[in-house]
């Protein structure tokens, strides 16, 4: 693929998925500016491997797995890194609240806290199921693992934040 092409591609991939692939790592990362810096480098990884990219799957399916890794990684790096901000005391429904671009009530913001207290993989698959609405077939393909060991991950999650809250109302 010459430059030209591939700019072109490029281009058309951006605001075709930028909004959706935001709301989907702003559900994994939870703060706007975290959201903003994962999706940067996401575009990134795209531009990159965009002459890489071989139809096996689809497009969409291979953009939300580089936006699920970036997420991922971003977390590990942010887990592994000491910080002294005072704001990490604070539960993430304050959090949540706390920011200007955060635009949803009390219960959507426990909702998120309680999403946000899930192991990694079952947060990823609560959020692709529920919000996106990808069938577990995608989601299958996206994370690389069995239909039957998602369709639990995300039963355990539902039960999780059921429980989570009935605890917390």
């Amino acid at each position: 693929m010459d430059m030209t092409e591939k700019r072109k591609l490029f281009e058309s991939i951006v605001p075709q998925y930028s909004e959706k692939l935001y709301w989907a790592i702003r559900r994994i990362v939870l703060c706007h500016d975290d959201a903003d810096d994962v999706l940067q480098n996401v575009f990134i990884k795209v531009w990159n491997g965009i002459d890489d990219f071989q139809n096996r799957s689809k497009l969409s399916t291979w953009l939300y797995r580089i936006a699920v890794n970036e997420s991922l990684d971003f977390l590990r790096r942010k887990r592994n890194v000491a910080s002294l901000d005072m704001s990490d005391n604070l539960s993430v429904a304050n959090r949540l609240e706390a920011d200007q671009y955060f635009d949803g009530d009390r219960v959507q913001a426990l909702l998120q806290e309680a999403i946000a207290s899930l192991p990694d993989v079952q947060r990823v698959v609560f959020n692709l199921r529920y919000y996106d609405e990808m069938k577990y077939s995608e989601i299958s393909q996206l994370l690389e693992t069995s239909e039957g060991a998602l369709k639990a991950s995300y039963h355990i999650a539902v039960k999780k934040i059921t429980a989570f809250m009935k605890e917390h109302q």
